[in-house]
């Protein structure tokens, strides 16, 4: 008989080679705590989490906390099966009509995760518009190139955040085709912006769809925490707009927002929300809580936004390079996975302070970071202690500092 354990092991092996293995600690989140959190790698030791999506902390505020209980407690733990099979619960349908309020659209449809959403949505899109080619920004996510995979439909990449080669590649399609421009308001790596008023001009000049991933932008931006486009009046001129609930909302879940027409289209022909399960009602009640309260409350944005200058303050005190971007996002470059990896380890076990290694496939080869996302509960004092740590560090592993 093969063994294909050894075939397994020979590939796992080779990626451990690389730095690129990933391995994962557990890591209890506590009530109250947080950024702090038990490490049961160490025997339960306190270590403060520097790289969540939670990005406010709102996983733990307390009335999306009572709001799943209470509802877990009235309609149980499950949705029961898909919304085909068990219906639709009130708590979906409170959820939806308040994230289609939150981006001034006619609907929204509610999916298990952001990847599912980016997923099935630019799937059923790519494969049902007649002639339908997508263009998509080259920094995509891989929920988004997952999706436009599996539509079938053509594919053309244009440059990362650039209307002109956009214009061009938009110009240069056949005549009949649909036009499906797929891209991000913030990008999770670099923490760069999308030039989203430009791109709308070149998609609306073209006859263009806007496909617009504001995940790491909901809660996060905007008067009310609609995203980037909201932030710049620009919410009405998107076709689609996809989010999330398992980052700033502190939940999970996933969603798109859009006309009435377009949300039933993909609510109708997408098999990755006919075929899944729906969402727990408890965690849908609890995503409305967080989508509510961060409409009214700027108190976390606010928080979170010093805390993200304090640090790339600090950093750059230190001599530590990390990239420049107008978003929470700071990343810091390595550029090996072995000594990023040996940081992040190090970091880990000697001070207490966790944040993974961002390496190979989710970064090209070369550009390996480390991804801190400072939130508006990190104190000052955590901010000292994590950039005292890294500069030992940075002189441990030779690296390269620049001057403030």
């Amino acid at each position: 008989m093969r063994d294909f354990d050894a075939l397994f092991d020979a590939q796992l092996d080779a990626l451990r080679a690389e730095g690129n293995y990933r391995w994962f600690a557990e890591l209890e989140r506590r009530v109250g705590a947080f950024p702090a959190a038990a490490h049961h790698g160490q025997g339960g030791r306190d270590v403060t989490i520097w790289c969540s999506n939670d990005y406010l902390g709102m996983g733990h505020h307390p009335a999306v906390i009572d709001a799943m209980c209470e509802t877990a407690r009235a309609a149980g733990a499950g949705a029961g099966g898909t919304r085909n099979i068990s219906g639709t619960s009130r708590f979906h349908a409170e959820l939806e009509a308040e994230l289609a309020d939150l981006h001034g659209k006619e609907a929204a449809l509610l999916f298990t995760s952001g990847y599912v959403s980016n997923w099935a949505s630019l799937s059923v899109l790519g494969a049902r518009l007649p002639n339908a080619v997508i263009l998509s920004d080259a920094l995509n996510h891989a929920s988004m190139i997952e999706g436009i995979r599996h539509s079938r439909a053509e594919k053309r990449i244009w440059a990362h955040n650039d209307p002109r080669d956009l214009e061009e590649k938009l110009a240069a399609l056949p005549e009949g085709a649909t036009p499906i421009v797929a891209f991000e308001s913030v990008y999770s790596m670099d923490g760069d912006v999308a030039p989203i008023a430009e791109i709308l001009d070149v998609c609306e000049a073209h006859g263009a769809l806007s496909y617009l991933d504001e995940v790491h932008a909901v809660g996060m931006y905007g008067p009310r925490g609609g995203g980037v486009a909201e932030r710049e009046g620009l919410m009405g001129r998107v076709t689609l707009i996809e989010g999330t609930l398992g980052k700033a909302f502190g939940v999970m879940g996933g969603y798109v927002a859009g006309s009435a027409s377009l949300v039933d289209f993909v609510r109708s022909f997408a098999s990755g929300f006919i075929f899944t399960t729906a969402l727990p009602p408890a965690c849908a009640a609890a995503a409305t809580a967080s989508v509510r309260h961060l409409k009214a409350s700027r108190f976390e944005r606010m928080g979170q936004k010093r805390a993200v200058a304090r640090l790339r303050d600090a950093l750059d005190a230190a001599g530590i390079p990390h990239m420049p971007n107008p978003s929470h996002i700071v990343p810091v470059p390595v550029g090996d996975p072995v000594k990023c990896k040996m940081i992040s380890d190090t970091l880990l076990a000697e001070h207490g302070i966790y944040v993974q290694p961002i390496n190979h496939p989710t970064v090209p080869k070369g550009t390996e970071r480390l991804r801190f996302t400072p939130g508006p509960s990190h104190t000052e004092a955590d901010t000292a202690k994590l950039v005292s740590a890294l500069s030992a560090l940075w002189s441990r592993c030779a690296l390269a500092r620049q001057v403030a």
